[in-house]
């Protein structure tokens, strides 16, 4: 009896214990260049999307054309409103090179099945704060690239005088279009090309070595120089694009160039004999080169300090040993090229003059 009470009262004094919880595994980030590797990717996804992005662009700029002539014959406009001088031959371009941006995400979305926004960014969308941080890293680059070669030896071009309203038409086409038109060259370029590369292969090196030879080429040939400068400029910013984890820091120093080199034009009278970007001399490319090298290291070591998210989880991407390694000497090759371009052209001081 005295036994059966005791196992009474155990019985009542026992617990049970909670179930063991099995660990949740972790999921690895993924790299910018690697978004469009989902479950869906199929090798051929990202030559059918090239293929509706060539063909799209056609196809949308007869359309949009059409519709807008169609506007401008109801108003009783214009029927040569298209030959409206080098500003609608501006606009014309611009437009177009802006539709790169919905092409390219229509056919993330319908051709590859993946979300629109991964070609932006690993966020899904566009990171506008850290977007206008680097306008802000690139507004003094650009300012001190200017000021750099306003201490070139050379001939500078001749203005031309003209009229408010042209001035007025020209610089609201540099501001509103301009920036589409350069954003569209980069989400082609660092964004489809550089993850179409990165569905196929891990690395990222091949991605950025054939977008920048292409984007180098998409400018023309005209010296040997400039096609080096477009190329640098090209594999700079698709490692700050991978290494960031979209393409905000690439938008911005495009944006920022084409404003103030279009910009210039327009405001000079010089925007129908303005060169392309591969006309440029030796001195120029190299000055041009300098300053992207240091936007590019300023850019590594803003997104380091504030932790920018470049990967598509909470975590940070581990970057690639070879990225980093590239990263530092950004600083040190702008920081050289810049000395030796300035060096030569600089007047000795009294005190070392013969």
């Amino acid at each position: 009896m005295i036994r059966a009470v005791c196992n009474e009262r155990l019985s009542g004094m026992t617990t049970t214990l909670p179930d063991a919880q099995t660990p949740t595994p972790t999921v690895a980030p993924i790299p910018y260049h690697r978004l469009a590797r989902t479950d869906r990717h199929r090798w051929w996804r990202p030559i059918l999307g090239t293929l509706l992005i060539l063909a799209g662009l056609p196809v949308m700029l007869v359309g949009g054309f059409g519709a807008a002539s169609a506007v401008v014959s109801i108003l009783d406009g214009p029927e040569d409103f298209l030959a409206g001088g080098p500003e609608a031959e501006l606009a014309v371009a611009m437009v177009s090179l802006g539709l790169l941006i919905p092409l390219t995400l229509i056919a993330a979305w319908w051709v590859q099945r993946r979300p629109a926004g991964t070609v932006s960014s690993v966020a899904g969308r566009l990171r506008w704060r850290w977007l206008a941080m680097c306008l802000l890293l690139a507004v003094p680059a650009l300012g001190l690239n200017l000021g750099v070669l306003s201490l070139l030896p050379g001939d500078s071009p001749e203005s031309n005088s003209v009229g408010w309203e042209r001035l007025a038409l020209g610089l609201a086409v540099v501001v509103l279009l301009v920036p589409l038109q350069a954003a569209g060259e980069e989400y082609l370029f660092r964004g489809w090309l550089i993850q179409a590369f990165g569905s196929w292969i891990r690395s990222p090196w091949p991605g950025i070595v054939v977008s920048a030879v292409l984007f180098g080429l998409a400018h023309g040939y005209g010296t040997i120089w400039g096609m080096t400068s477009l190329i640098f400029l090209g594999v700079v910013t698709a490692v700050v694009t991978i290494r960031t984890g979209g393409l905000e820091a690439a938008i911005a120093l495009h944006v920022v160039n084409n404003v103030a080199a279009i910009g210039l034009a327009v405001i000079t009278g010089t925007l129908e004999a303005q060169q392309t970007a591969t006309d440029v001399h030796a001195l120029t490319a190299v000055v041009d080169m300098s300053m992207v090298a240091l936007y590019g290291g300023a850019v590594l070591w803003l997104a380091r300090r504030r932790r920018v998210q470049n990967g598509s989880g909470d975590d940070a991407v581990r970057t690639d040993t070879v990225i980093d390694i590239a990263a530092i000497p950004l600083w040190l090759l702008g920081a050289y090229l810049a000395v030796v371009t300035v060096t030569p052209v600089m007047s000795p001081l009294p005190c070392c003059t013969a």
